[in-house]
């Protein structure tokens, strides 16, 4: 550098430069918007009614049966929901990657398509499909079996059909990892083995086995993860059964009368065992045992399945007819038919739940447009606010950026429920009372899907050499102009991805809703919910149509958007 250059970088930096100001601003904010609700948790927790020190709240959630049975419940369908993930996603994911297996790139498609579906509405299809009375397959099966009408195959209300349920949207989360370590694996590794002379399937035993287990692992936490802190589907499926997740019976502490201690008390476990799995998932991912060291190396081969392929593509498509074509299949039906168990005849067929949606139900328009309201700043707000402290964190640019950047990841630790439990207690008395206003689920929004934003942004930042900045700065403008200016047009691709997926989120977000709606800040997802324990399937139905149908658009609009392809789904 010139020494008239080095001048020009010193004047630059002596004079006052509000962006330093701004930049501070944003990392002040981070840290109320996750540590505030975190502390009020931790203190109610421990505190009794009166605001003395006690343990109280915790030998209640530890010692009664109200809590350790839904506790234990939950263990076991969190088990299972990883175990079955696992089981499905990673030959799934082996026929995608690694075969030649027709229509690879749809079946991905379809998969992903499973993942954009809430598990909430999910849960409701199924109920359309296999309710012991009501269900379209058990009536089926009694008109070819001439069975008994009191009798039934399935049984969706059961401990069992939960667990069905949420594997179904969960095993894409293990489908992701196990797909993208499959297509990092060097050709040559496979082609060493098969050149010592093993066979394909000892060649998949011994070698691509071993590399993409820590994938399978780390999938199979995630959705061990998922199945833990959602509450839509057992809300729908478990309550109506008789049993309780943890989840549902932390909701069930805020009606009358409400006990926040103890609902804090009891949503301190869940963060801390996802804290322990998400460091157990990170460690697996890290681990150096399994990666590949080398240079540049060749996409691997596909394996030639030969006649076998189509029976492939079957078995997959067979696998998709859980989580998409069937539900998908009954939520139509239920949207245009009088009752979703009759015959799909013309004069069965009837628009009476969509005029009653759009024109005669109140809430619909309210909960359309908060959620659109809510979707766009959410995704507005959180993309800028992700592109800031990913700029912070990865050019070093403010003392502390370090926890800034744990901070900014942190959220993924919060599951939705003891997040709203957080706010709840936050936002409910002064100096900030915010419940009862969007503003509330704007805090929610943001905090529940900043991780993956971050994420993505600065894995972006780190493509973009810092030079490019520092010359726009030897130049005179601040950090903030060189930021707008010259690294966020460069990244594109990367933020419009991050919006999309904050906006993906917000659609399908339920648990910190549930706690936080009040009769004006109704969102969809919360109609959807109120509407099901009234048991208008056609009602439901059309409105989840509409929720999909929005959500893919907004995926069909980004993927067409110039200079942008499909944003890949994160399994957080």
């Amino acid at each position: 550098m010139t020494s008239a250059a080095q001048s020009a970088s010193a004047g630059a930096r002596r004079r006052f430069d509000i962006s330093r100001l701004i930049l501070a601003v944003f990392a002040v904010f981070l840290v109320l918007l996750i540590g505030l609700p975190m502390a009020w948790l931790v203190y109610f927790s421990l505190t009794d009614a009166g605001g003395a020190l006690s343990l109280a709240n915790f030998h209640q959630v530890a010692t009664s049966p109200q809590f350790v049975t839904p506790f234990l419940t939950t263990l076991t369908l969190a088990i299972s929901v990883g175990l079955i993930a696992c089981v499905v996603a990673a030959p799934l994911g082996w026929l995608v990657a690694r075969t030649d297996m027709p229509l690879r790139r749809e079946v991905r498609a379809l998969v992903m398509a499973s993942f954009v579906t809430p598990p909430f509405l999910g849960a409701i299809a199924w109920e359309i499909l296999a309710a012991p009375n009501s269900g379209i397959l058990n009536h089926i099966w009694r008109a070819v079996t001439g069975a008994e009408s009191d009798e039934h195959l399935l049984d969706i209300y059961s401990l069992p059909g939960l667990i069905f349920v949420i594997a179904c949207y969960t095993f894409p989360y293990v489908f992701v990892l196990v797909t993208n370590a499959l297509e990092r694996i060097p050709a040559e590794l496979e082609d060493a083995s098969a050149m010592l002379g093993a066979r394909i399937w000892n060649t998949v035993r011994r070698i691509t086995i071993p590399l993409v287990l820590p994938a399978v692992l780390a999938g199979g936490l995630i959705a061990f993860l998922q199945a833990m802190t959602l509450f839509g589907s057992p809300a729908i499926l478990a309550m109506p059964a008789g049993f309780h997740t943890m989840t549902t019976r932390i909701w069930s502490l805020f009606q009358f009368p409400p006990k926040p201690g103890v609902a804090a008390a009891a949503a301190l476990p869940l963060l801390i065992i996802t804290i322990i799995l998400l460091r157990t998932q990170g460690w697996i991912l890290g681990r150096r045992g399994y990666a590949v060291v080398g240079g540049k190396y060749g996409q691997p081969r596909l394996v030639r399945l030969g006649a076998w392929r189509w029976l492939a593509l079957g078995i997959a498509l067979v696998v998709l007819c859980l989580p998409v074509f069937l539900p998908y299949a009954a939520l139509i039906k239920a949207a245009f038919t009088r009752l979703p168990s009759d015959p799909l005849l013309l004069e069965t067929l009837t628009l009476k739940h969509v005029r009653f949606v759009f024109l005669e139900f109140s809430q619909t328009r309210t909960a359309l447009v908060n959620t659109l309201v809510l979707g766009t700043a959410s995704a507005t707000i959180g993309t800028v606010l992700a592109l800031v402290i990913a700029y912070l964190t990865t050019r070093q640019a403010i003392a502390g950026h370090r926890i800034l950047g744990f901070l900014a990841t942190a959220p993924i630790a919060i599951p939705g429920i003891v997040l709203g439990v957080g706010l709840f207690l936050s936002y409910t008395r002064p100096p900030l009372i915010l419940y009862g206003t969007l503003w509330i689920l704007l805090l929610a929004y943001l905090t529940i899907e900043l991780p993956a934003a971050y994420q993505q942004l600065q894995s972006a930042f780190r493509a973009v050499h810092p030079e490019l900045e520092e010359a726009s700065r030897i130049l005179g403008a601040t950090r903030l102009r060189a930021l707008r200016d010259v690294t966020a047009p460069l990244l594109r691709t990367g933020v419009i991805a991050a919006w999309c997926f904050i906006f993906i989120g917000v659609m399908r977000e339920l648990s910190a809703a549930i706690m936080l709606f009040t009769a004006n800040t109704r969102v969809i997802s919360v109609v959807i919910y109120d509407l099901n324990e009234s048991g208008d399937l056609g009602a439901i139905s059309v409105l989840g149509l509409t929720m999909l149908i929005v959500t893919f658009a907004v995926v069909l609009i980004v993927n067409r958007l110039p200079g942008t392809g499909s944003p890949r789904m994160a399994g957080g």
